[in-house]
């Protein structure tokens, strides 16, 4: 395979999976790893992709952000295994905030039918929510339509009444460096709120979420458990783990 040709499938394979490993590469290809990792730096010169530990993930402009749609259908299986997880830590009586986002909307199915009080700024989710006789309030404010999210002034006068037992948050990135960011300062700011008001503060992120950096910062590592699917490599585990509390499940 020529250099174009093998440079065009990894950008393929980064369109449709986010991030890749090198190992992967070098089964698509048949190359060798070291060809795959000139290959990797030589596109990261180009400013097509991003070196990560392992492997490259795509170039994401730091304010971008996919529709709630286009997320929805990425890495379902992943997103449900965090969720049911998420779920399982609620308990009878919790009074909790869910944040909008793709990944909290899977905790649903899984919440248990007692007594608990749910606070969200996500509309699709307090709509289930209520489908399910579940006591919830949404907060105000401006209804962000490419996620479904309340934010600004109101949402923020709103929530600030509240004091939660847990928070489940969705988050763009999740970095060692930089922490806990998101696209949106408005929603940013939102989830600061909701991660202060709570005793216990819990992310919803898959793996590919990790080594990836957006535009407004929410919080850092430590304050936060972090749940998340088996596809970080063992020494990437190890890594965060020290900055973090770390979950992971398998889909």
């Amino acid at each position: 395979m020529l250099t174009p040709e093998r440079h065009q499938l990894i950008l393929s394979l980064l369109k449709e999976k986010e991030v890749v490993h090198i190992q992967e590469l070098v089964e698509a290809t048949g190359a060798s790893e070291s060809t795959i990792r000139r290959d990797l730096s030589e596109l990261e010169e180009q400013m097509q992709l991003r070196r990560v530990h392992g492997g490259a993930a795509s170039v994401q402009n730091k304010i971008e952000e996919p529709t709630i749609t286009e997320k929805a259908v990425k890495h379902k299986a992943e997103k449900i295994a965090i969720a049911r997880y998420a779920a399982s830590l609620v308990k009878e009586k919790d009074s909790i905030f869910i944040d909008a986002g793709t990944t909290t909307f899977q905790m649903l199915p899984y919440l248990p039918d007692g007594n608990i009080v749910v606070v969200t700024n996500g509309v699709d989710i307090a709509l289930q929510l209520v489908r399910r006789f579940t006591k919830t309030y949404l907060i105000g404010g401006e209804l962000k339509a490419a996620t479904l999210s309340m934010v600004g002034r109101e949402a923020i006068k709103t929530l600030s009444q509240f004091r939660f037992d847990k928070c489940f948050l969705g988050m763009n990135g999740i970095d060692k460096l930089h922490g806990l960011t998101t696209p949106d300062p408005e929603e940013a700011y939102v989830k600061q709120l909701a991660l202060q008001y709570s005793d216990q503060a819990y992310v919803l992120g898959d793996s590919r979420k990790f080594s990836r950096v957006t535009f407004a910062k929410v919080g850092d590592l430590d304050q936060v458990t972090v749940i998340t699917d088996d596809g970080l490599d063992q020494t990437e585990q190890q890594e965060y783990a020290r900055l973090t509390t770390l979950k992971v499940v398998k889909p």
